[in-house]
């Protein structure tokens, strides 16, 4: 038995630190609905600034208007501004009222030259150029997370950089603000960044590791002696040998992406543990020390992009051509997007805890359409991760498939973005 004054004393401090976590629990939770109803009290005015930035698109390089209103709403937050940084990128820094972690948000600002009829009422103003990749939604969430959580700046603790990236549809922005010291004027610990998907407007999703396919060119060299068109025949059938997706399979179909049950997001993915091939994209050439042959191919995870050197060696030790091949090597094309899993898990977890699981998805399997994103760029620098939204209403017939000609957003995705992600990083600052 313990004596009643150390008991007595156990009890108070007991009765502190529950006190002190109901506080610290209530006051987070006070965070997150004004986080909320401040999103309602601008969600007017960043629908108008997406259609503004929608009717004036840039391409990459030429972000000049797009990064002047960027800056200036900033500055009228009250952030400190960086800009110029690799071209027309901005930085906006918030600064909590309370020391704590720095992190992060990306967002990409560039729009893509296109010819096709604008599917909305405030229509590209600019000839040849449209937003058909949602970067001006982007643009206009992460100017609606800065609102918000600067709204918030006394209850703050940390520091948020806001990374307003030009050009990335040409994957030259990322890599461009890196070289004119983006990282030296930000320090994060996370870092973090999202994209406009045909998902239903109001969710959100992402995985560990890869969200895209890697797609990667495979290169064949071989001595210059050996006959060239029975080589290119026979490396054309092993290259297309490394394919495991059934020709009928419904995998094929783009649409199916999306579909609940066997789509990315689906309990019954199709889209992984798969290896395709580009079937229309094969060269042969001469070079200086042999014959090249090359290929390209897209990998659902590392361990089906590991495994095709060796099985492309293995096929060639028993042919014809078991002397001739010198050398098997994969090429990168485009940037492999990796999330950090230990985050991925936390913060689906953590936004699940306050918006539900049926607005938070862990997606199953992986966008098999060879796209990617120079976000890629930034992640052996910090830990990250990368988010999809939805942007589509079935019901409305808004198809939120970027980079097509039909591409069109439910604007409600927009407080949507706001919302999750700024309470996300609130969570993260902790």
């Amino acid at each position: 038995m313990m004596p009643r004054n150390l008991s007595n004393t156990l009890t108070i401090f007991f009765f502190v630190l529950v006190s002190i976590a109901a506080f610290g629990q209530q006051s987070t939770e006070s965070m997150h609905m004004d986080i909320q109803q401040r999103t309602e009290e601008i969600f007017d005015s960043l629908v108008q600034i997406r259609r503004d930035f929608h009717m004036y698109p840039e391409v990459g390089g030429n972000e000049k208007r797009t990064s002047q209103k960027v800056a200036e709403y900033l500055e009228a937050l009250g952030l400190e501004v960086k800009t110029g940084i690799g071209g027309y990128g901005v930085v906006g820094i918030l600064k909590g009222a309370k020391p704590g972690k720095k992190i992060a948000w990306r967002a990409d600002m560039d729009a893509m030259p296109s010819k096709a009829p604008d599917m909305v009422e405030f229509k590209s103003k600019y000839d040849g150029v449209r937003h058909i990749c949602g970067h001006d939604v982007h643009t206009a969430v992460a100017l609606g997370i800065a609102n918000v959580l600067s709204s918030q700046k006394e209850d703050l603790e940390g520091t948020i950089y806001f990374v307003f990236q030009p050009s990335e549809e040409n994957i030259k922005g990322a890599l461009a603000m890196m070289d004119d010291g983006l990282f030296n004027i930000i320090d994060p610990e996370e870092m973090y960044a999202m994209h406009v998907t045909p998902f239903p407007a109001g969710t959100i999703a992402a995985k560990p590791e890869e969200m895209f396919s890697d797609y990667k060119r495979v290169d064949l060299l071989f001595d210059e002696s050996i006959d060239q068109d029975s080589l290119f025949s026979y490396a054309k059938k092993t290259i297309l040998s490394m394919e495991n997706v059934d020709p009928g399979s419904k995998f094929w179909n783009m649409q199916n992406m999306g579909d609940p049950e066997i789509g990315i997001a689906g309990p019954k993915s199709i889209y992984k543990n798969y290896t395709t091939v580009d079937k229309n994209n094969f060269s042969i050439k001469e070079i200086k020390n042999g014959i090249l042959i090359s290929g390209y191919l897209s990998f659902s995870d590392k361990q089906q992009r590991d495994s095709v050197v060796p099985k492309l060696k293995s096929e060639f030790s028993s042919s014809q051509f078991k002397n001739g091949l010198k050398e098997v090597s994969l090429v990168n094309v485009f940037p492999t997007l990796d999330n950090n899993e230990q985050l991925t898990h936390t913060s689906l977890e953590q936004l699940t805890q306050i918006y539900g699981p049926n607005r938070v998805l862990e997606l199953t399997g992986v966008v098999a359409d060879g796209r990617s994103d120079d976000f890629a760029f930034f992640q052996p620098k910090v830990p990250t991760v990368y988010f999809f939204m939805g942007g589509s209403n079935y019901e409305k017939g808004i198809i939120a498939q970027t980079h097509s000609p039909i591409f069109n957003v439910d604007e409600s995705c927009i407080k949507t973005g706001v919302n999750l992600f700024s309470s996300l990083l609130v969570e993260r600052l902790k």
